[in-house]
Protein backbone atom coordinates (compact mmCIF):
# COMPACT_ATOMS: atom_id res chain seq x y z
CA UNK A 1 0.00 0.00 0.00
CA UNK A 2 2.58 2.50 0.57
CA UNK A 3 4.02 1.73 -2.87
CA UNK A 4 0.41 2.80 -4.15
CA UNK A 5 0.78 6.24 -2.40
CA UNK A 6 3.85 6.89 -3.33
CA UNK A 7 2.94 6.52 -7.10
CA UNK A 8 -0.26 8.85 -6.57
CA UNK A 9 1.76 10.99 -4.50
CA UNK A 10 3.58 11.48 -7.64
CA UNK A 11 1.29 11.89 -10.25
CA UNK A 12 1.06 15.52 -11.50
CA UNK A 13 -2.05 17.47 -11.37
CA UNK A 14 -3.72 18.18 -14.62
CA UNK A 15 -5.27 21.26 -12.83
CA UNK A 16 -5.37 23.71 -9.69
CA UNK A 17 -7.74 21.13 -7.81
CA UNK A 18 -9.67 22.18 -5.59
CA UNK A 19 -10.57 19.58 -2.58
CA UNK A 20 -12.83 19.02 0.05
CA UNK A 21 -12.95 16.26 2.80
CA UNK A 22 -15.35 16.14 5.31
CA UNK A 23 -13.83 14.72 8.78
CA UNK A 24 -14.83 13.18 12.11
CA UNK A 25 -14.77 14.08 15.14
CA UNK A 26 -11.39 12.72 15.98
CA UNK A 27 -9.66 14.76 13.28
CA UNK A 28 -6.22 13.07 12.64
CA UNK A 29 -7.63 9.56 13.44
CA UNK A 30 -9.76 9.17 11.10
CA UNK A 31 -9.71 6.09 8.60
CA UNK A 32 -8.60 8.43 5.07
CA UNK A 33 -7.73 11.54 7.08
CA UNK A 34 -4.56 13.47 7.82
CA UNK A 35 -2.12 11.53 5.05
CA UNK A 36 -4.94 11.64 2.32
CA UNK A 37 -4.83 15.59 2.67
CA UNK A 38 -1.14 15.71 2.45
CA UNK A 39 -0.93 14.02 -0.99
CA UNK A 40 -3.50 16.23 -2.48
CA UNK A 41 -1.69 18.89 -1.27
CA UNK A 42 1.84 17.55 -2.79
CA UNK A 43 -0.77 17.87 -5.91
CA UNK A 44 -0.48 21.41 -5.17
CA UNK A 45 -4.19 21.20 -4.27
CA UNK A 46 -6.68 24.08 -2.62
CA UNK A 47 -7.75 21.34 -0.05
CA UNK A 48 -10.58 22.20 2.75
CA UNK A 49 -10.44 20.61 5.88
CA UNK A 50 -15.34 20.58 7.02
CA UNK A 51 -15.19 19.44 10.72
CA UNK A 52 -16.85 19.75 13.50
CA UNK A 53 -13.67 20.90 16.00
CA UNK A 54 -12.02 23.42 14.38
CA UNK A 55 -9.06 23.73 16.90
CA UNK A 56 -8.17 20.31 15.69
CA UNK A 57 -9.04 20.46 12.35
CA UNK A 58 -6.34 23.48 12.39
CA UNK A 59 -4.05 21.39 14.43
CA UNK A 60 -3.83 18.70 11.15
CA UNK A 61 -3.69 21.87 8.66
CA UNK A 62 -0.91 23.21 10.60
CA UNK A 63 1.06 19.83 10.03
CA UNK A 64 0.09 19.29 6.77
CA UNK A 65 1.33 22.66 5.62
CA UNK A 66 4.75 22.60 7.82
CA UNK A 67 5.09 18.80 5.78
CA UNK A 68 3.89 19.45 2.70
CA UNK A 69 4.71 23.52 1.87
CA UNK A 70 1.24 24.21 0.42
CA UNK A 71 -0.69 26.91 2.57
CA UNK A 72 -4.01 26.05 0.63
CA UNK A 73 -5.15 24.11 3.65
CA UNK A 74 -8.41 25.57 4.92
CA UNK A 75 -10.41 24.86 7.88
CA UNK A 76 -14.01 25.41 7.99
CA UNK A 77 -16.73 24.31 10.48
CA UNK A 78 -19.13 21.70 9.77
CA UNK A 79 -21.27 19.45 12.05
CA UNK A 80 -22.68 16.88 9.72
CA UNK A 81 -25.48 16.15 12.31
CA UNK A 82 -27.21 19.29 11.91
CA UNK A 83 -28.49 20.46 9.27
CA UNK A 84 -28.29 24.45 9.63
CA UNK A 85 -24.97 23.97 9.99
CA UNK A 86 -24.68 21.68 6.90
CA UNK A 87 -26.33 24.65 4.94
CA UNK A 88 -24.30 27.63 6.24
CA UNK A 89 -20.98 25.87 5.31
CA UNK A 90 -22.44 25.51 1.76
CA UNK A 91 -23.27 28.82 1.52
CA UNK A 92 -19.75 30.01 2.49
CA UNK A 93 -18.37 27.68 0.93
CA UNK A 94 -20.33 28.63 -2.39
CA UNK A 95 -19.91 32.27 -1.79
CA UNK A 96 -15.97 32.01 -1.03
CA UNK A 97 -14.71 29.05 -3.94
CA UNK A 98 -15.80 28.95 -7.22
CA UNK A 99 -14.58 25.09 -8.40
CA UNK A 100 -15.01 22.51 -6.52
CA UNK A 101 -13.17 18.99 -8.45
CA UNK A 102 -13.08 16.49 -5.33
CA UNK A 103 -15.21 15.82 -2.81
CA UNK A 104 -14.22 13.28 0.18
CA UNK A 105 -17.11 12.28 1.85
CA UNK A 106 -15.10 11.03 5.32
CA UNK A 107 -16.95 11.61 7.93
CA UNK A 108 -18.80 9.13 10.20
CA UNK A 109 -19.59 7.92 13.71
CA UNK A 110 -19.67 4.09 14.55
CA UNK A 111 -21.41 2.25 17.54
CA UNK A 112 -23.13 5.30 19.21
CA UNK A 113 -25.67 4.52 21.79
CA UNK A 114 -29.28 5.67 20.88
CA UNK A 115 -29.61 8.95 20.24
CA UNK A 116 -31.61 11.81 18.09
CA UNK A 117 -29.62 14.67 16.18
CA UNK A 118 -31.47 18.48 16.58
CA UNK A 119 -33.23 17.85 13.75
CA UNK A 120 -34.71 14.56 14.81
CA UNK A 121 -32.59 11.86 13.02
CA UNK A 122 -31.28 8.83 14.43
CA UNK A 123 -27.26 9.74 14.90
CA UNK A 124 -25.82 7.14 12.24
CA UNK A 125 -28.53 7.83 10.06
CA UNK A 126 -28.21 11.47 10.27
CA UNK A 127 -23.95 11.87 10.27
CA UNK A 128 -23.15 8.69 7.64
CA UNK A 129 -25.79 9.28 5.49
CA UNK A 130 -28.26 12.11 5.28
CA UNK A 131 -25.59 15.05 6.15
CA UNK A 132 -23.45 13.70 3.28
CA UNK A 133 -26.64 13.67 1.06
CA UNK A 134 -27.52 16.91 2.19
CA UNK A 135 -24.11 18.46 1.59
CA UNK A 136 -23.64 16.90 -2.04
CA UNK A 137 -26.88 18.11 -3.04
CA UNK A 138 -25.86 21.36 -1.70
CA UNK A 139 -22.49 21.45 -3.45
CA UNK A 140 -24.03 19.57 -6.90
CA UNK A 141 -24.03 22.71 -8.79
CA UNK A 142 -20.71 23.73 -8.54
CA UNK A 143 -19.15 20.29 -9.05
CA UNK A 144 -21.05 20.12 -12.17
CA UNK A 145 -19.54 23.38 -13.64
CA UNK A 146 -15.78 22.40 -12.58
CA UNK A 147 -16.04 18.71 -13.94
CA UNK A 148 -14.62 16.53 -14.71
CA UNK A 149 -15.27 16.32 -10.93
CA UNK A 150 -15.61 13.47 -8.34
CA UNK A 151 -17.46 12.31 -5.22
CA UNK A 152 -16.08 9.59 -3.12
CA UNK A 153 -18.43 8.64 -0.17
CA UNK A 154 -16.77 6.19 2.71
CA UNK A 155 -18.72 3.05 3.19
CA UNK A 156 -17.22 -0.24 4.89
CA UNK A 157 -17.59 -3.87 4.36
CA UNK A 158 -19.93 -3.66 7.05
CA UNK A 159 -22.60 -2.91 4.85
CA UNK A 160 -23.03 -6.26 3.84
CA UNK A 161 -25.03 -7.01 7.21
CA UNK A 162 -27.00 -3.84 6.59
CA UNK A 163 -30.53 -3.36 5.36
CA UNK A 164 -32.49 -0.37 4.54
CA UNK A 165 -35.67 -0.94 6.98
CA UNK A 166 -37.91 1.42 5.52
CA UNK A 167 -40.90 0.59 7.88
CA UNK A 168 -38.18 2.01 10.86
CA UNK A 169 -35.26 3.85 9.39
CA UNK A 170 -35.06 5.60 12.72
CA UNK A 171 -34.50 3.08 15.02
CA UNK A 172 -37.61 3.94 16.92
CA UNK A 173 -39.12 0.14 16.63
CA UNK A 174 -35.74 -0.95 17.36
CA UNK A 175 -32.00 -0.50 17.69
CA UNK A 176 -28.92 -2.09 17.60
CA UNK A 177 -25.58 0.29 17.69
CA UNK A 178 -23.69 -2.04 15.64
CA UNK A 179 -26.71 -2.87 12.92
CA UNK A 180 -27.11 1.00 12.88
CA UNK A 181 -23.91 1.72 11.70
CA UNK A 182 -24.10 -1.71 8.65
CA UNK A 183 -27.32 0.12 7.95
CA UNK A 184 -25.78 3.80 7.32
CA UNK A 185 -22.88 2.04 5.31
CA UNK A 186 -25.25 -0.11 3.10
CA UNK A 187 -27.17 3.53 2.69
CA UNK A 188 -23.93 5.16 1.54
CA UNK A 189 -23.41 2.42 -1.39
CA UNK A 190 -26.88 2.93 -1.75
CA UNK A 191 -26.60 6.62 -2.46
CA UNK A 192 -23.64 5.94 -4.67
CA UNK A 193 -25.26 4.06 -6.89
CA UNK A 194 -28.19 6.35 -7.13
CA UNK A 195 -25.99 9.68 -7.44
CA UNK A 196 -24.04 7.93 -10.53
CA UNK A 197 -27.57 7.17 -12.33
CA UNK A 198 -28.54 11.25 -12.06
CA UNK A 199 -25.05 11.88 -12.74
CA UNK A 200 -24.94 10.78 -16.24
CA UNK A 201 -23.56 12.60 -18.81
CA UNK A 202 -22.75 15.58 -16.15
CA UNK A 203 -18.85 15.11 -16.12
CA UNK A 204 -19.49 14.19 -12.35
CA UNK A 205 -18.55 10.59 -11.40
CA UNK A 206 -18.67 8.63 -7.75
CA UNK A 207 -17.53 5.98 -6.25
CA UNK A 208 -18.36 4.37 -2.82
CA UNK A 209 -14.87 3.37 -0.70
CA UNK A 210 -13.87 0.54 2.10
CA UNK A 211 -10.91 2.00 3.74
CA UNK A 212 -10.18 -1.35 5.24
CA UNK A 213 -9.89 -2.17 9.00
CA UNK A 214 -7.67 1.24 10.31
CA UNK A 215 -6.22 1.93 13.87
CA UNK A 216 -8.39 4.87 14.62
CA UNK A 217 -10.91 5.87 17.25
CA UNK A 218 -13.91 5.05 15.34
CA UNK A 219 -14.58 2.49 17.71
CA UNK A 220 -14.37 4.44 20.88
CA UNK A 221 -17.52 3.45 22.04
CA UNK A 222 -17.35 0.19 22.38
CA UNK A 223 -15.11 -1.10 24.91
CA UNK A 224 -14.14 -4.86 23.35
CA UNK A 225 -13.39 -3.24 20.33
CA UNK A 226 -10.88 -0.87 21.46
CA UNK A 227 -9.89 -3.71 23.63
CA UNK A 228 -9.51 -5.68 20.52
CA UNK A 229 -8.36 -2.87 18.09
CA UNK A 230 -5.63 -2.63 20.71
CA UNK A 231 -4.84 -6.52 20.51
CA UNK A 232 -4.44 -6.44 16.62
CA UNK A 233 -3.05 -3.50 16.36
CA UNK A 234 -0.35 -4.53 14.28
CA UNK A 235 -2.36 -6.27 11.99
CA UNK A 236 -4.63 -2.99 11.06
CA UNK A 237 -4.11 -0.75 8.22
CA UNK A 238 -2.16 3.16 9.34
CA UNK A 239 -4.39 5.85 8.22
CA UNK A 240 -1.92 6.33 5.18
CA UNK A 241 -3.05 3.02 3.85
CA UNK A 242 -6.44 3.53 5.12
CA UNK A 243 -6.31 6.67 2.85
CA UNK A 244 -5.09 4.85 -0.32
CA UNK A 245 -8.30 3.73 -1.74
CA UNK A 246 -10.24 6.88 -1.65
CA UNK A 247 -7.37 8.49 -3.11
CA UNK A 248 -6.94 6.01 -6.38
CA UNK A 249 -10.75 6.84 -6.89
CA UNK A 250 -10.46 10.81 -6.21
CA UNK A 251 -7.36 10.46 -8.61
CA UNK A 252 -6.31 7.74 -10.45
CA UNK A 253 -7.13 7.89 -14.24
CA UNK A 254 -9.94 5.99 -16.43
CA UNK A 255 -12.26 5.54 -13.70
CA UNK A 256 -15.31 7.08 -15.02
CA UNK A 257 -16.47 3.96 -16.64
CA UNK A 258 -17.01 2.46 -13.31
CA UNK A 259 -19.00 5.37 -11.18
CA UNK A 260 -21.35 4.08 -9.02
CA UNK A 261 -19.25 1.33 -8.40
CA UNK A 262 -17.56 0.03 -4.73
CA UNK A 263 -14.07 -0.16 -4.16
CA UNK A 264 -11.64 -1.87 -1.55
CA UNK A 265 -7.74 -2.36 -2.04
CA UNK A 266 -8.09 0.43 -4.75
CA UNK A 267 -9.57 -1.73 -7.05
CA UNK A 268 -13.63 -2.75 -7.77
CA UNK A 269 -15.17 -4.91 -5.22
CA UNK A 270 -17.95 -7.03 -4.38
CA UNK A 271 -21.26 -5.64 -3.00
CA UNK A 272 -24.16 -7.77 -1.40
CA UNK A 273 -27.11 -7.83 -3.17
CA UNK A 274 -28.93 -5.15 -1.14
CA UNK A 275 -25.90 -2.69 -2.44
CA UNK A 276 -27.13 -3.58 -6.07
CA UNK A 277 -31.14 -3.52 -5.50
CA UNK A 278 -31.73 -0.47 -8.17
CA UNK A 279 -34.90 0.12 -6.55
CA UNK A 280 -34.18 0.34 -3.00
CA UNK A 281 -31.46 2.92 -3.73
CA UNK A 282 -34.02 5.23 -5.71
CA UNK A 283 -36.21 4.81 -2.46
CA UNK A 284 -33.79 5.53 -0.92
CA UNK A 285 -33.15 8.98 -2.61
CA UNK A 286 -36.85 9.64 -2.45
CA UNK A 287 -37.11 9.18 0.64
CA UNK A 288 -33.90 11.24 2.15
CA UNK A 289 -35.05 14.10 0.05
CA UNK A 290 -38.17 14.63 2.48
CA UNK A 291 -36.86 13.75 5.42
CA UNK A 292 -34.23 16.78 4.38
CA UNK A 293 -37.32 18.94 2.83
CA UNK A 294 -35.39 18.58 -0.63
CA UNK A 295 -37.49 19.45 -3.77
CA UNK A 296 -36.41 17.48 -6.55
CA UNK A 297 -36.62 18.35 -10.09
Amino acid sequence: MEAKGEKVKAEKARRKEVVMNTMVEDEKEAPGAGRGEEVLCWRGARVYIACRDVLKGESAASEIQADTKNSQVLVRKLDLSDTKSIRAFAEGFLAEEKQLHILINNAGVMLCPYSKTADGFETHLAVNHLGHFLLTHLLLGRLKESAPARVVNLSSVAHHLGKIRFHDLQGDKYYNLGFAYCHSKLANVLFTRELAKRLKGTGVTTYAVHPGIVRSKLVRHSFLLCLLWRLFSPFLKTTWEGAQTSLHCALAEGLEPLSGKYFSDCKKTWVSPRARNNKTAERLWNVSCELLGIQQE
